[in-house]
């Protein structure tokens, strides 16, 4: 907590880069939606033994959450794994892991499962929610300027509905 008790609005970002949430990196108001955010990209370092953002050897700037949307789109998703380990674990066990750091860290926080939501999946209780391209056309970077109108999202909200979109999947009997 930066300045923690000294005025009750947001006046300094402050952070690690590559955990911050689009949305607060655009407001600058914290949610829990955000915390889930950084929790999805501290999943997806361990699994994958990466920074969140680093060079890659061609000397571009490699978003983690991109990478590996990138690797999930192409039916890859076990390509981004971290490479030393080998093939010491269970695919199943990396496989949930990879997806449901995908889904803490969507660029949307309406799509982003609550905390709850989190250790319920794994517990065991549910699974990860199915991930759909159109989840994922947005980079992390590019949405931490922009405003969320996707109609899906909203309409949603607007319709009454108080939880998110990622609750809707898990109290869908699975």
């Amino acid at each position: 907590m930066y300045d923690h008790g000294t005025d009750p609005h947001t006046t300094h970002l402050v952070g690690t880069l590559g955990y911050l949430a689009p949305e607060f990196a655009r407001t600058g108001k914290g949610t829990t939606a955000t915390d889930t955010f950084a929790f999805g990209v501290f999943l997806l370092e361990v699994a994958c033994g990466k920074r969140p953002i680093s060079q890659h050897q061609s000397g571009e700037e490699l978003i983690l959450v991109d990478w590996v949307s990138e690797c999930w789109k192409r039916a890859e998703i076990l390509e981004a794994k971290d490479p030393k380990l080998g093939s010491d674990y269970a695919i199943e066990e990396m496989e949930l892991v990879l997806k449901l750091g995908l889904v803490c860290s969507h660029p949307k926080p309406v799509a982003r499962p609550t905390m709850r939501q989190v250790v319920q999946i794994l517990d065991g209780d549910y699974s990860v929610p199915e991930l759909s391209l159109q989840c994922f056309d947005i980079s992390v970077l590019p949405a931490m300027q922009m405003e969320y109108t996707d109609d899906i999202f909203m309409s949603y909200r607007t319709s009454g509905h108080s939880s998110s979109v990622t609750e809707s999947f898990l109290s869908g009997g699975r």
